[in-house]
């Protein structure tokens, strides 16, 4: 009878809640990730260089690093439903902002006050999946949320594709109907998300109450295994754990960030269209889009985090060392798609066992210290990136920051994993 009860509840929830944060990380991927097309023609009319164009966009996770912490608590001070409203609104106007680029000065401003927009939503999510979500289903649960990342790339490729042949229109460049035609779903949905989510399970209508109540007690146990006090934000970044974890996905979290901005050009170096180029550019996300689901489920069937976290971050290490010697085109998508469907098949089990090792009473501000901690790293790797390419003129040279952090996240994993059992022995 619980069984059936708690089936019902959680596909219930998943039904509720799920397609609208979908379609919210959905389009913030795309809003975030279109700068890599925009990049192919804006480039070279605003005389935009690789150098430039990596420490612009890694400024975007300056301002997103600033401004998360302080947003995932604001999220727990003025409700879930609001804030993320909140958010989706600021960004879409700070993506039409884009539209006013006039070079690599104003393109740097303009990366950092959508970083500072967008600061906030991928925790308070994952903050507010684990206050309707019990364990035992989140590691799938963030998996199925987080799809929006490789399925981001895969409609934002056509997408982008479409909206840069438009130059010249209405006066305007292909790349500024991008960001303007881009932008203003984040706001239509902003506008909508008050209505459609709520902040807590027992403010809805639509559980019974026999679901609302097997949920709340779920939930309520977890809490009292968590113990402790509410954790302060200084008190959750001066954690241990909290390092550890972040270091983990500062490797993932590069390697998403700077492949959804970069690939593009990647494949482009092969002397290939516009069209071309956004038709491969989706193939490796495709692959991705489908594993992730997969991973996340068998992790959560197994009730493991360690080893579906630590194998893929080591295969998309050796991915990325690989990219070094390849010279081909078919080689390099090869590469590409082991390492991306790698790297998005370990975040569902990441952010479970996160979730999990800080306990639900630090979970606000210690899940967004390690996303905002985590991007730092990404914000110097982007910023690295466009330099070393600049220099060395190899892709394969700049991609070496991450496969270094990749390797060491997967060290950092099994070290986590050795402790929490010396824990419980």
């Amino acid at each position: 009878m619980m069984e059936e009860i708690e089936r019902r509840t959680i596909r219930k929830l998943s039904v509720r809640l799920l397609p609208v944060l979908i379609l919210g990380y959905l389009i913030a991927f795309i809003d975030r990730s279109n700068i890599g097309f925009a990049t192919l023609t804006m480039g070279p009319q605003l005389g935009i260089g690789s150098a430039a164009f990596g420490f612009g966009s890694g400024l975007f996770f300056v301002a997103y690093v600033l401004f998360e912490v302080p947003s995932n608590l604001a999220q727990e001070r003025f409700g879930a439903r609001l804030w993320i409203a909140r958010i989706m609104i600021s960004w879409g106007l700070a993506g039409l902002a884009m539209v006013a680029v006039r070079g690599p000065v104003s393109f740097s401003l303009a990366r950092f006050l959508l970083g500072a927009a967008e600061a906030g939503f991928f925790p308070g999510v994952i903050l507010y999946l684990s206050q309707w979500f019990p364990r035992a289903h989140r590691s799938r649960i963030v998996a199925l949320f987080m799809v929006s990342i490789p399925l981001s790339n895969v409609v934002g490729s056509a997408l982008s594709a479409m909206l840069l042949s438009l130059d010249g229109m209405l006066g305007l460049r292909g790349w500024q109907w991008l960001f303007l035609l881009e932008s203003v779903p984040a706001i239509v949905l902003g506008v909508l998300v008050p209505f459609v989510l709520a902040d807590r399970p027992e403010q809805v209508r639509w559980l019974s109450a026999d679901e609302r109540a097997w949920l709340g007690n779920a939930l309520l146990a977890e809490q009292a295994d968590a113990g402790g006090s509410h954790g302060s934000a200084w008190k959750v970044i001066a954690d241990r754990r909290v390092w550890a974890l972040a270091l983990i996905y500062c490797g993932s979290s590069a390697t998403s960030n700077v492949l959804s901005v970069w690939q593009p050009q990647i494949i482009q170096s092969f002397g290939l269209t516009l069209w071309q180029t956004a038709c491969l550019n989706m193939v490796p996300f495709v692959a991705a889009t489908g594993f992730m689901i997969f991973w996340g489920h068998r992790a959560d069937i197994r009730g493991s985090r360690i080893g579906p976290t630590a194998g893929p971050l080591m295969v998309t290490s050796a991915a990325l060392f690989l990219m070094l010697v390849t010279s081909s085109l078919v080689a390099t998508m090869g590469l590409l798609v082991v390492m991306l469907v790698a790297n998005y098949a370990l975040k569902g089990p990441f952010w479970a066992l996160s979730s999990e090792t800080l306990g639900a009473r630090d979970a606000a501000a210690g899940i967004a210290a390690i996303n905002a901690l985590a991007h730092l790293g990404t914000s110097g790797v982007n910023t690295l990136f466009g330099v070393l390419h600049e220099r060395s003129g190899s892709f394969g040279v700049a991609l070496l920051p991450l496969a270094i952090l990749t390797l060491a996240g997967c060290g950092m994993t099994l070290l986590l994993g050795q402790s929490r059992l010396a824990g419980r022995a």
